[in-house]
């Protein structure tokens, strides 16, 4: 069965996974079955029809299982959106069609994606200052997140990410033999040279700083983490990220104890059931309800929509649920087994992430796939391992389940560029 065809069969699953979820909501909420799931998941899989269509014609060797994983998440987050607010739903719908929309658009203009390579500071620095953008705007939890441009709200954090990834890849295509090359050793460590290392730290604490005046602690874990990643990727030496994950410790150490909205997400992280912080305004309340939530749900979970996400008199029980805390609802829900079958498909995500790095031919295909790749499973960790209080809570959404426009958005042109690599790694010599 040739590559295109097992991802057009792949998209029935989700497509499937779309019908009866619905089916299930429609039946909670009215104890009745209702033929709209059946048109409902019609939409959606002519939607990926489409695409899929495209992509036979556009990138016929492209790895075949990516966009139907994504298809999948993308179906149960609708889904699990329109359980909690139909309206949200509506709105991620809409933003899922133009997420299509920008997918196809990406493969069209940048079918030869090499070209970013000569774009590298352009993209470096206009990433860098749409991130400043938020600040115009007001705080959300003490986080200036988003900007707010008539009736329609973004968060430029999500796109820098691709923008740095690029930067980051091309640079050290470029200089990544230069730092091996001319490494010195220090206490046991191999450190690069400056002269070829100073542009790159320049430019990534640039990110860091700007992340730290928006205050968005979510996104500065990923870039910093990417960082690292690419870092090992490009040079195969382990004391390089070694050294970045000191100098992370001690700048953690430093900013959890002297930035007041730092150390109180911490004090919330270590002790959420403090009555003292679970009683004050942006305590340790969400993620001490979150996992109150999960631990309700056992192995099997409580059953699809039967999660209780507010009081009758209007109080909320879960705070964001549909963005935040969408992981604990999930697992509220669907218990440890769905939780785990989520968790799965991200795998299985970054497991194809990988291997396109590893067929890619150039070295800027590599480092930019195993990059991106490496921010989206960063962006995963982040904001699971904030729910379940691996580490600290964030504000970074779960790709392509949570709602947000920006997210969905910034996620498909990720896919999109992992799919131009894919398709020229696997096309005949």
């Amino acid at each position: 069965m040739s590559a295109r065809n097992r991802e057009l069969f792949a998209l029935i699953p989700a497509s499937l996974l779309v019908t009866g979820g619905f089916a299930a909501v429609f039946i909670q909420q009215s104890d009745q079955l209702s033929n709209v799931s059946l048109t409902y998941g019609a939409v959606f899989l002519g939607l990926c029809l489409a695409a899929h269509l495209f992509l036979r014609v556009a990138l016929p060797y492209a790895d075949p299982y990516l966009f139907p994983l994504m298809a999948l998440l993308a179906g149960f987050g609708l889904v699990v959106i329109y359980r909690i607010d139909d309206k949200l739903a509506r709105e991620q719908a809409q933003w899922f069609v133009i997420g299509l929309a920008l997918f196809v658009a990406t493969i069209v203009f940048l079918r030869d994606y090499r070209v970013l390579e000569r774009y590298r500071y352009l993209i470096a620095c206009a990433s860098i200052a749409i991130l400043l953008l938020p600040r115009i705007g007001s705080p959300v939890n003490g986080a200036y997140l988003a900007v707010q441009v008539g009736p329609i709200q973004f968060q430029p954090a999500e796109f820098a990410k691709l923008g740095i990834v690029i930067f980051l890849a091309s640079y050290l295509r470029d200089t990544r033999q230069l730092l091996v090359q001319g490494a010195r050793r220090f206490l046991g460590l191999t450190l690069p040279p400056l002269k070829h290392f100073g542009p790159l730290l320049v430019v990534w604490g640039l990110a860091m700083l700007m992340l730290l005046v928006i205050r968005d602690l979510g996104s500065s874990v990923m870039f910093f983490g990417a960082f690292l990643a690419l870092l090992y990727v490009a040079t195969n030496r382990l004391s390089f990220p070694l050294v970045g994950l000191v100098l992370f410790a001690v700048g953690a150490w430093y900013f959890g104890t002297h930035i007041g909205h730092i150390h109180a997400r911490i004090e919330a992280w270590q002790d959420p059931f403090n009555r003292h912080l679970y009683d004050q305004v942006g305590g340790s309340y969400q993620i001490a309800q979150s996992l109150f939530a999960q631990a309700d749900g056992g192995m099997f979970g409580t059953g699809f929509g039967q999660s209780l996400l507010g009081l009758p008199g209007g109080g909320v029980i879960l705070p964001a649920a549909h963005t935040d805390l969408i992981y604990a609802v999930i697992t509220n829900e669907l218990g440890l087994v769905g939780a785990c079958a989520v968790l799965l498909t991200y795998l299985l995500i970054c497991e194809r992430g990988f291997k396109i790095a590893l067929l890619a031919r150039d070295s800027f295909s590599k480092l930019l796939a195993a990059g991106l790749t490496s921010v989206f499973a960063l962006q995963v960790f982040v904001i699971v391992g904030g729910v379940t209080k691996v580490i600290p809570l964030t504000g970074v959404t779960l790709p392509f389940i949570s709602y947000g426009g920006s997210s969905i958005l910034a996620n498909f042109v990720l896919l999109a560029l992992l799919l131009l690599v894919s398709d020229r790694a696997r096309r005949p010599a």
